[in-house]
């Protein structure tokens, strides 16, 4: 099993924190290829779960992060400068069959159980305004911290913590380049190996770049049109 590839698809599941931490109504991972990087294969998308399969604690997390994502819709989409800087705590887990499903097109399997993951939401009014309006506007957004919890049979819960800086180039209203810019991470030996390895890999060649410009245009676009009746006129 090639557990570093696995893991940075799962890595990029995490820390798209921003956008794709459940904000979305589904997270997609398809990381691309480059020439001098370890080959990435794309995972697999449609995880999302019906509403009437949820559990009434996912039901709970997913109400909650729709509250982030109306606060940074209303930013984007009606531009008004007022009303203060956005922060969002949010919480999203990841059932093993979701993420069995994320790697399986790597042809690997995933060896744990289900994630839980906390992220602090942190982005600057001023920043998502400008660049929905100006002509080309560079996003030097603040540190991210993530916290996961790992289930594992034999060895029991791992806990997982990193953070990211992501930098976002937006032209015209739409994101153009994008870099997570991952940081420390803390973990289990075995863990960390692997994420470090992945994280280090798409530092350097920006291997997600593709994947996080669509899921912010995404979001965006779509996703906000989703939420639009609650952050209209706000």
């Amino acid at each position: 099993m090639r557990l570093p590839i696995a893991t940075l698809n799962i890595a990029a599941i995490l820390g798209l924190g921003l956008f794709g931490l459940g904000l979305g109504s589904d997270t997609r991972v398809h990381a691309q290829d480059k020439p001098a990087a370890p080959a990435i294969t794309p995972a697999t998308a449609g995880t999302s779960l019906k509403p009437e399969d949820l559990t009434p604690e996912e039901k709970k997390e997913r109400e909650l992060r729709k509250d982030c994502k109306v606060k940074i819709c209303a930013a984007f989409r009606n531009k008004k400068p007022d009303g203060g800087d956005i922060a969002c705590n949010v919480l999203k887990t990841w059932r093993k069959e979701q993420l069995s499903k994320m790697v399986e097109k790597a042809k690997v399997s995933w060896p744990w159980g289900a994630i839980k993951c906390v992220a602090d939401i942190k982005l600057k009014r001023d920043d998502l305004i400008k660049g929905m309006t100006q002509d080309k506007y560079e996003a030097q957004l603040d540190k991210h911290q993530v916290a996961c919890e790992v289930e594992r049979d034999k060895e029991g819960k791992a806990d997982i913590k990193f953070d990211f800086s992501p930098k976002v180039t937006f032209e015209k209203g739409k994101a153009t380049k994008a870099a997570l810019n991952w940081g420390t991470i803390e973990a289990p030996s075995l863990v960390k190996g692997a994420m470090w390895t992945a994280t280090a890999t798409d530092n350097t060649f920006n291997v997600l770049q593709s994947t996080i410009v669509e899921d912010i245009n995404d979001f965006i676009g779509p996703k906000c049109d989703e939420v639009k009746d609650d952050w209209q006129g706000k």
